[in-house]
């Protein structure tokens, strides 16, 4: 009886982590400036801002990749996320209530 309730409750862990990890993916973000340093804050920050407006966490590192164009960069921003809590309102990347 012992081994059946613990293979119970390994069942019910597993199926618990596999809920948990289906509601993580990747989220990106785009930032585009004059300067380097600007186009690289702009597309982090607005990754930051994007997952906390999704009701997500930042799981492992930030992907960040520039491109020089021959007026502004654009910088494209990615990392895991996993939900945590409801989406908040927001109003474009920058403006989360």
């Amino acid at each position: 009886m012992r081994s059946l309730t613990l293979a119970l409750a390994a069942a019910a862990f597993c199926a618990f982590s596999a809920t948990a990890q289906a509601d993580c993916r990747r989220v990106a973000a785009v930032g585009e400036a004059v300067t380097h340093d600007i186009a690289y804050l702009f597309s982090t920050h607005g990754l930051a801002n994007v997952i906390y407006g999704q009701g997500r966490v930042g799981k492992g590192p930030v992907r960040t990749k520039c491109e020089e164009g021959s007026s502004m960069t654009t910088c494209h921003s990615s990392q895991m996320a996993c939900r945590v809590s409801t989406p908040k309102p927001c109003i474009g990347a920058w403006l989360c209530f």
